[in-house]
C-alpha cells in the first residue's frame, strides 16, 4: 500500500492559479450586454412584465366592477327595505286608526246599550 502523498507549496499555488484562470476565461466567455442574445432574452422578459401588469390591471378592474355591483346591490336592497318600512308604518298606521274606530264603535255601542237599560229600567219604575 502506497503511503499519501502530501501536495507541496509550489504545487497548492499552481492549482490556485489555475482556479483563478478558469474562472477569469468563464466570466470572459459569457456574452456581453449587447449581444443578440442577451437583448433578445431581455426583451422577453420586459414583453412579459408587460403582460403580468396588464393582467394584474384587468383583475384589478374587474375587482373595483364587482365591488360597484356589490355596492349597486346592496343600494338596491337598502331602497327596497325603506319602501317595505314605509309599507309597514302605513299597514301599522291603519291598523292603528282601525283600532281607535273600534273603540269609540265599542264605546258608542256600550252607550246606546246603556241608555236602552236605562230607559227599560225607568218604563219598569213607571210600569209601578
Amino acid at each position: 500500500m502506497a503511503a499519501y502523498k502530501d501536495k507541496g507549496f509550489s504545487e497548492r499555488l499552481s492549482t490556485g492559479a489555475e482556479a483563478k484562470k478558469a474562472m477569469l476565461e468563464r466570466v470572459r466567455a459569457k456574452p456581453g450586454p449587447d449581444d443578440p442574445a442577451i437583448a433578445e432574452r431581455r426583451a422577453a422578459r420586459e414583453a412579459i412584465i408587460v403582460a403580468r401588469e396588464a393582467r394584474m390591471a384587468e383583475r384589478k378592474a374587474a375587482r373595483e366592477a364587482e365591488i360597484a355591483e356589490e355596492a349597486a346591490r346592496e343600494a338596491e336592497r337598502a331602497r327596497q327595505a325603506a319602501e317595505q318600512a314605509e309599507l309597514e308604518a302605513a299597514r301599522e298606521a291603519e291598523r292603528k286608526r282601525q283600532t281607535a274606530a273600534q273603540a269609540v264603535d265599542d264605546v258608542a255601542l256600550a252607550a246606546e246599550r246603556k241608555a236602552a237599560r236605562d230607559a227599560r229600567y225607568a218604563a219598569r219604575k213607571a210600569r209601578r
